[in-house]
């Protein structure tokens, strides 16, 4: 049978406080200031004119045009004198590249119109496996960021790149005469060109050394597979091999080792011949991979520790002692043996940063022989030694190093211990930053380089063993930049430039190929040779196992979704995007177990005006330090004894006032440790949250998240797990499907567009909620305007939590309940949020009813219904009415209460000349007054149907895209055409897991959903 469970999207709701409802049913939560551009009451009291009249007037006369010119400036143009060939003005070129920065990577398509890259997609060509995740999406705009460093500095003042080049090599002259340290401080890099350019620079300068710093550390699994392998790289798993996944503490649909496993992960997860792939997952935190396990248990790090050597055991055979907690024991017991049974189909992961549990990881996978485990292509995207960084800082401060080069790192806000570092910056004689801006590190160094963006950029990069990427400028640098490599270049006495020196050096890696061919697909894949080794992993267990928990809060130090390790702070998309699991924005907090909270007293509440309110807590680490007014969210899954709390926030230099937000939980990173014994206690005051879990909810509204077991999947008819809902017809009951209040038209002539969604398949990872602000200019409002439910994302992922109760279950509860004593208990129970709720995603945008309630109430026709499917919005005939808005069930239109375009109240990306670079040329920026949602991405459908034509052919199944559907990695969304009936948006119309979203509305969407199946 269908799943029943209730459905709740926050601990607010599923208590249903009398404001939840009332926001449940009042889209518009603020009363309309019509005083304010309608005059008085008097006035409009004594005004003959009707309402009607006055849409008439404005929506269907002359004055029309006149209010629109009012709002719209005319720019003039300036044609080319001479034309660039490459360039045809109205049509988009598209360069292939990549990225890593450090913590992030992808193989990349960059849009560019008139010269101006404005969107990023991903490569899709063979080889290239890794694509954008919500923040790479977004470093696009981290190109026109108005706070860069636009020149470089000496001493805080504005210099030459002569000067600077002058004052490192006198530095360099002056290391060698006192015998002082010359150490180059950089990021990993991951790029075989720039790793030769320092080799180089060693041999010239030997005294000179390499330091790798990754300010989050993978340096225990890093140190483990040093140990066994023989080299510093990490395992690239292939989850699509896997039958069984058991992960311990590896957050891996996030940022664990990466991240990028997501694609793989999903191929497993879509039910295909009856079999998919069974997840495991044990963890603190609430996490991307937590929301998608079949099973999760939520426990300290402490005991995942004595889990992983308890697994060990039960694959290996082993009898190392544990201590796990037994209410704990049987599940991880039936998760070991399960793994075991799995062979070769099995495999383990794991977050824990202690070596020996590193260790034990590469053991069980060996025994396993696992698929999904292999050394052939090892990832080179970490590489950092915590033991080498701290024995820098011991330098510094010893007097030792002369001269300091540092490039793509920020330590000065990255280390918990900053304080030692700028006091041993303080005693090296030449400091130099290369940094896209003046940060908190810039700020302090003798030298603050001005560096170029990644699209602005020469490179190579070598992500897996055996693949060679380059990256390739897009455009030409905006001020007045450098490459680190460039100047390391003329420090080796080189002359040229670095284009050259990476095209000279890559005839040794893309042998068989040419350096044009690589160029115009962005990637070579060549051959690499499987690692072999082994290691004392049974030393490694047994101390494993003498691990104890602390009797204080364990705290759980993670990188947020949006945010990553902080690099793009002043990225206003990302600083908007709603974190997948809190559906907050703007702030990072401490994160708390329900039993945890109601002990320390702390607790959040929806307000009047739907925003959210916490409390306060202070944090203390042993050692003394702590980080005061942290706000909290009560978050269900939480371990019990556990805290979870965000790096990346909390920075001030060179960030817009807006972009000032959250605590800088790197001072809580002791010994590159991100789980610390902390004290947490309540602090004064409460905090207002931009969150959007109480928002523009569906709850109550029928069936939102249709679920099932494999094995009711397997066994049972579809109309069994994916019942159609039942309505009134002649008083009598009929499928909802087969009713209809409106005449359908002939949809078979042309094209007629589809988007599906699995709900399997999807992550919640959010890319596509970038890569729709991207493609259609989605406005930033800021966090006073989210708390107000003003936000203006087209697209949004509601995340919903599931208890274990059914609807049937608490009718029946509450029907034996006997006695005012036995209701208040009784009722107080079953408003207690679950300790470990079950959690879907669902990305929910314009459905494109074919039946469209908005279209019927407009009053001006600004909202219609296109041949193709598209419901489409003419926003100069649109007046601002809502009655569309108040008549969607699906909550996705949203309303400019102002201008959000050359507005100083609004001081993100649209105020600012360099920032509206970013704007597609191809899609309107709405203006003030008028209704905006989802377009299905027409521009994009309509330039591939320009294109075909031209071109003289038809179109093939995967050409048309939406932006979300290109952003998606795991194929959780595709689109496409259902009137070509060999398209795959056909077959997945007609698959017994299709349904709409509120079917029984009969609204005839052109979005369909996938039942989720669990594998329970």
């Amino acid at each position: 049978m269908s799943s029943n469970k209730k459905y709740w999207k926050s601990v607010e709701e599923l208590e249903n406080s009398s404001i939840v409802e009332t926001l449940r049913n009042n889209e518009f939560v603020e009363e309309i200031p019509a005083d304010e551009f309608l005059g008085n009451n008097d006035a409009m009291s004594s005004s003959s004119t009707s309402r009607r009249d006055f849409l008439k007037y404005v929506g269907f006369s002359t004055a029309a045009a006149t209010l629109v010119a009012c709002e719209g400036p005319v720019h003039k143009s300036i044609p080319y004198v001479l034309q660039p060939e490459q360039i045809i003005p109205g049509v988009a070129d598209y360069y292939a590249t990549s990225v890593f920065d450090g913590f992030d990577f992808a193989n990349l398509l960059v849009k560019t119109r008139e010269g101006r890259p404005v969107k990023i997609d991903n490569n899709t060509i063979s080889g290239a496996k890794f694509t954008a995740n919500a923040r790479v999406h977004a470093s696009i705009l981290s190109l026109y960021d108005n706070m860069r460093l636009k020149e470089p500095k000496i001493e805080g003042k504005s210099a030459t790149w002569a000067a600077v080049d002058a004052k490192i090599k006198a530095s360099l002259v002056g290391a060698k005469s006192k015998g002082g340290q010359v150490v180059l401080l950089t990021n990993t890099l991951a790029s075989p060109s720039t790793e030769k350019l320092i080799g180089e620079f060693i041999a010239n300068n030997p005294n000179a050394k390499h330091v790798v710093y990754d300010a989050v550390s993978s340096s225990a699994a890093l140190d483990a597979f040093e140990t066994v392998y023989g080299e510093r790289a990490l395992i690239d798993y292939d989850f699509s091999k896997a039958s069984l996944i058991v992960s311990v503490g590896a957050d891996f649909l996030g940022d664990w080792q990466g991240g990028g496993y997501d694609s793989g992960y999903a191929q497993g997860r879509i039910p295909k011949n009856g079999k998919m792939s069974r997840h495991f997952q044990l963890e603190s935190n609430m996490t991307l991979s937590g929301a998608a396990a079949d099973k999760r248990l939520p426990m300290s790090t402490a005991n995942q520790k004595q889990a992983l050597v308890h697994i060990y055991n039960i694959v290996t055979g082993s009898s190392v002692s544990v201590n796990l907690d037994a209410k704990f024991k049987a599940e991880v017991t039936k998760a070991g043996q399960q793994l075991k049974a799995a062979g070769s189909k099995g495999m383990l992961v794991s977050g824990i940063q202690d070596k020996n549990a590193q260790l034990l990881v590469l053991a069980i996978n060996q025994v396993l022989a696992s698929e999904a485990y292999t050394t052939v292509g090892a990832r080179q995207i970490r590489k950092g030694s915590n033991e080498k960084v701290a024995q820098l800082i011991k330098d510094m401060n010893a007097g030792g190093v002369h001269t300091l080069i540092m490039s793509g790192v920020n330590p000065v806000y990255t280390l918990a211990d900053s304080t030692s570092f700028v006091e041993g910056l303080k005693k090296v004689d030449t400091s130099v930053s290369f940094s896209l801006k003046e940060d908190e590190t810039a700020l302090v160094s003798t030298v603050a380089a001005a560096a170029p963006h990644y699209l602005e950029s020469w490179g190579d990069l070598s992500l897996t063993k055996g693949t060679y990427s380059l990256v390739q400028p897009v455009i030409r640098p905006l001020f007045d930049t450098k490459q680190f490599q460039e100047v390391l270049m003329s420090l080796n006495g080189m002359t040229g430039k670095y284009y050259d020196y990476v095209k000279a050096n890559s005839a040794s890696f893309i042998s068989g190929s040419t350096w044009n061919s690589v160029l115009h697909d962005g990637i070579f894949v060549g051959t690499s040779q499987a690692l072999s080794g082994s290691a004392d992993h049974a030393t490694a267990a047994a101390e494993l196992a003498k691990s104890k928990a602390s009797n204080d809060f364990e705290l759980v130090l993670y990188t947020k979704t949006g945010m990553g390790d902080g690099q793009q702070a002043n990225n206003p998309w990302l600083q908007e995007f709603p974190d997948p699991i809190t559906r907050v924005s703007w702030d990072n907090y401490v994160t708390v177990s329900n039993e945890d909270a109601k002990k320390l007293g702390l607790s959040n509440e929806i307000v009047a005006n739907g925003g959210l309110n916490g409390s306060y807590a202070t944090i203390t680490v042993a050692d003394g330090v702590k980080l005061e007014k942290v706000p909290v969210i009560v978050q269900p899954g939480q371990a019990v004894g556990t805290i979870g709390l965000a790096l990346g926030y909390g920075r001030k230099a060179a960030l817009k006032e807006e972009m000032q937000v959250g605590v800088n939980a790197y001072a809580l990173y002791k010994g590159f440790n991100d789980v610390q014994s902390v004290a947490l206690v309540k602090a004064d005051g409460e905090h207002e949250f931009a969150c959007v879990q109480g928002q523009k909810t569906l709850m109550g509204r029928g069936d939102i998240i249709k679920e099932t077991s494999l094995e009711i999947f397997n066994t049972k008819d579809a109309k069994i797990w994916n019942q159609v809902p039942m309505v009134s017809l002649n008083h009598e009951e009929v499928e909802a499907t087969t009713v209809d209040l409106w005449d359908s038209f002939d949809r078979s002539v042309g094209h007629h567009f589809n988007l599906s969604i699995d709900l399997n398949a999807c992550t919640g990872c959010g890319a596509c909620v970038i890569a729709c602000h991207a493609e259609n200019n989605v406005p930033v409002v800021g966090k006073s305007e989210v708390r107000r439910s003003r936000d203006m994302h087209w697209l949004r992922i509601d995340r919903y939590y599931s208890s274990e109760s059914t609807f049937e279950g608490d009718n029946e509860r509450k029907a034996n309940i006997a006695g005012l004593s036995s209701s208040l208990s009784t009722f107080n129970e079953m408003e207690k949020p679950g300790d470990n709720p079950q959690v879907s995603f669902q990305p929910v945008m314009c459905q494109h009813c074919n039946h469209a309630p908005c279209e019927t109430v407009c009053p001006v026709a600004a909202t219609s219904h296109g041949r193709q499917g598209q419901n489409q919005m003419a926003y100069n005939r649109c007046v601002g009415t809502r009655y569309c808005a108040n008549n969607c069930p699906y909550k996705v239109r949203r309303f400019n209460w102002f201008l959000y375009n050359k507005n100083s109240e609004f001081d993100y990306h649209m105020n600012d000349d360099l920032g509206r670079m970013v704007l597609n040329p191809d899609v309107n920026v709405r203006s003030r007054g008028v209704m905006e949602k989802c377009s299905m991405c027409i521009q994009m459908t309509q330039a591939t149907i320009l294109k075909a034509k031209r071109e003289g052919r038809a179109i093939v199944d995967g050409e048309f895209q939406t932006a979300c559907s290109n952003a998606c990695s795991t194929g959780a969304m595709v689109f496409g055409d259902i009137n070509d009936k060999e398209s795959q948006v056909a077959e997945l119309v007609a698959d017994d897991r299709m349904y709409h979203l509120l079917e029984h509305v009969g609204t005839k969407p052109n979005v369909i959903y996938h039942v989720k199946v669990r594998n329970t």
